[in-house]
């Protein structure tokens, strides 16, 4: 029986499997195994998915916030083809320190200067002598964080990647693995090719490009560092005291009706001022706040970024474009939340304040441009009183007039009730023919940047106009001045426009208002104040 059986297995055709079921043991005769990946490619492709998934990781872990001496900043590692290190100072540029060679690459992101830590350092000045050691100990805590942090950052993301793409759990760890070790390699090659000289030729970029002729260079500071630190202690002292006065602005209650304008300008690029305009928001509670311009310094793209903080205001923020401003910065104000842009003759109707405005038809960042003169601020001017008298015969008249330069807005004399200006530097009242009263402000940023190249420091200049709500009229105004930098005073003195006033005399008498000392105000001053109680130059540039 078993031999039938062997006969008949010998007869049965040979079984074929299915095309669709094809099996790598009992292939198709003829037909070869397919090869598998070549181990180098094998190696290769892990490289790649290891690289990628880590430098999703460090993107995505953002950074590790250090407080380092008087300021808060933010680390964090990038990939790199050249390594070093950046440290950007917004919104006035950065430095590059060609401090390693590794492909990575360390940034330092300066936040904000802190008021208590820098305080602290005011009150005891014998901090000073240890403040480097200080800075060190900072750098190294926030680094070694940094480094922990990046490291697992990277591992987990190259392995999220690789079992994305293999779906095999152990490439995935070794993906994760090969991370740490790039990352340890990475971080000992930056250490072998550490260059702690490079701190005395950083790369300046930005606004900080001309720091060297300002401050002169690092070896000279590294020579006399004493002289270095009495500097440091001048420079803490001024942003504190300056914090300070902002903070203890005297507070005012209006009637509920009224519309509260705050008035600013020349703002010059001073980080300060948008700490200064909060605490008045905030105390006064603004309305509306107008400003007539030079936001900027130099009008460039690098300090585009310092229009950011105009959406934290609190309040409409009404802009025209002053001297130092550029077209470029006139649409990064525009980009931000609660701006209105007024130029060539445009209204704008804010808190029901219709406000008319034209941009400054000179941009003079430097003594390079050669201005155009009046002529073309009177130009400027008519044309935008050309505006507003078209707007009122349409029975929609204009409430303020807001230009850059007084000379342009002089010339909407009689066409508006309040026309406002700045680029002097000094404040100063007047009334019109046609009994316009024209605002010229000092500046709100204490000169700005430049604040520091006189001996006597520029004041911090702002008003306060209060509006009848339904017919708009002027019933008063608050004239806010600040010590500039290292001064801690606050002054604020209170103005009635008095009834009958001849034409070109402004006559506005102070009340008395007491100052932020709790004294009284200079109830027996002259009439008007010309230039406000200021030391600052006039700025024509």
């Amino acid at each position: 029986m078993a031999r039938v059986s062997a006969v008949l297995r010998a007869l049965r055709p040979p079984r074929l499997r299915h095309p669709s079921r094809p099996s790598a043991a009992a292939p198709f005769p003829g037909v070869l195994p397919a090869p598998g990946p070549h181990p180098l490619r094998r190696a290769l492709g892990l490289l790649a998915v290891t690289v990628a998934g880590g430098c999703m990781g460090l993107g995505v872990v953002g950074g590790v916030e250090q407080p380092v001496g008087p300021v808060d900043t933010v680390m964090s590692l990038r990939p790199s083809f050249t390594g070093g290190t950046e440290v950007a100072v917004p919104p006035l540029g950065s430095l590059e320190l060609s401090s390693h060679h590794a492909p990575l690459r360390l940034r330092v992101d300066v936040d904000r200067l802190d008021p208590e830590r820098a305080g602290a350092l005011v009150d005891r000045p014998e901090r000073l002598a240890g403040l480097d050691e200080e800075v060190a100990r900072d750098v190294r805590s926030g680094a070694t964080a940094l480094v922990l942090r990046s490291s697992a950052a990277a591992a987990g993301g190259a392995a999220a990647l690789a079992l994305a793409v293999y779906r095999r759990p152990r490439r995935a760890l070794l993906a994760g693995g090969l991370a740490l070790a790039l990352m340890a390699g990475s971080g000992l090659a930056a250490r072998a090719t550490w260059n702690p000289t490079s701190v005395l030729e950083p790369k300046f970029s930005g606004l900080l490009s001309s720091a060297p002729n300002v401050v002169g260079n690092a070896r000279s500071i590294v020579s006399d560092f004493d002289a270095y630190q009495q500097e440091l202690a001048s420079l803490v002292t001024n942003v504190t005291k300056l914090y300070e006065a902002a903070s203890s602005l005297p507070a005012y209650s209006p009637d509920p009706t009224t519309l509260r304008v705050l008035h600013v300008s020349d703002i010059h690029l001073n980080p300060a001022a948008w700490e200064i305009v909060r605490s008045m928001v905030d105390q006064y509670g603004i309305d509306v706040i107008v400003d007539t311009g030079d936001l900027m310094d130099h009008g460039t793209k690098a300090e585009n970024g310092f229009t950011e903080s105009i959406g934290t205001l609190g309040a409409p923020y009404v802009w025209v474009r002053g001297n130092h401003d550029s077209e470029e910065t006139q649409k990064a104000v525009a980009r931000q939340k609660n701006a209105h842009v007024v130029d060539d003759g445009k209204v704008v109707t804010v808190e029901g304040l219709r406000i008319a405005g034209i941009g400054d038809p000179q941009f003079t960042p430097d003594r390079s441009v050669v201005p155009a003169g009046d002529p073309a601020e009177r130009r400027a001017g008519r044309e935008l009183a050309a505006s507003i008298r078209a707007e009122k015969a349409l029975g929609r008249p204009v409430d303020i007039a807001v230009a850059h330069n007084p000379v342009a807005a002089a010339e909407t004399a009689g066409t508006v009730p309040l026309a406002l200006a700045g680029h002097t530097h000094r404040r100063d009242t007047s009334v019109l023919e046609g009994g316009t009263r024209l605002f010229v402000q000092g500046s709100t940023g204490g000169g700005g940047l430049r604040a520091v190249e006189d001996e006597v420091p520029q004041e911090v200049q702002a008003s306060v106009l209060y509006l009848d709500r339904d017919s708009h009229q002027l019933q008063a105004w608050d004239d806010i001045t600040l010590g500039g930098l290292g001064l801690s005073t606050a002054e604020v003195s209170r103005h009635l426009p008095p009834e009958g006033l001849e034409d070109g005399k402004s006559g506005a008498e102070p009340s008395g208002a007491p100052g932020a000392d709790g004294t009284p105000g200079p109830s027996g001053a002259s009439p008007e104040p010309s230039g406000g109680a200021g030391t600052g130059r006039q700025e024509e540039d």
